[in-house]
């Protein structure tokens, strides 16, 4: 038996048409029925995706929601955390309200949503070992201008973040 050249599936020789030919039609049929197998099943709504670098190793997944979700917050402080990606974190208090990047919780090209919402202006601090730079009035330590201000948390670095927005 020749085998293709993609995936290597068992092929009949010309000799093997006459003599095995349902046997050799067999065989090939399980082939791409195994390596196909991944593409069964999922339901409404899902996507294909690779599941690996490897040949044919797909998996159904849900497909990505571009609805932006919120995390409110009404408390005086808040630190950042990992469920927070890709969302809008919302801050409203009366009084001022210090958001915390903390270390070693978000990688590079993460990025979060953050507006005030309420009167108390947001102030940003850094977490031990965490830089912040912006262009803040404080490079460091970047507070959102006004009430509605929002701004956007990037992490470029380990460790390293920069706030863009309206900041003050």
């Amino acid at each position: 038996m020749a085998t293709t050249t993609n995936f290597g599936w068992e092929t009949p020789d010309d000799t093997d048409l006459v003599k095995d030919g349902a046997l050799a039609m067999r065989t090939l049929g399980n082939s791409i029925d195994t390596s196909f197998v991944d593409l069964k099943g999922g339901t409404t709504g899902q996507v294909l995706a690779k599941a690996s670098n490897t040949d044919l190793d797909f998996t159904w997944t849900e497909q990505d929601d571009t609805t932006l979700s919120f995390n409110a917050q009404t408390g005086t402080t808040y630190t950042l955390v990992a469920a927070d990606l890709g969302k809008l974190v919302t801050c409203s208090n009366a009084s001022g309200i210090t958001v915390t990047v903390p270390p070693s919780v978000f990688s590079t090209g993460n990025e979060i949503h953050l507006q005030q919402i309420g009167v108390g202006q947001v102030t940003f601090a850094q977490g031990a070992g965490v830089t912040i730079t912006s262009t803040g009035a404080t490079a460091s330590a970047p507070k959102l201008r006004t009430r509605y201000s929002a701004c956007t948390i990037i992490c470029t670095a380990s460790n390293t973040f920069t706030i863009i927005g309206d900041l003050a």
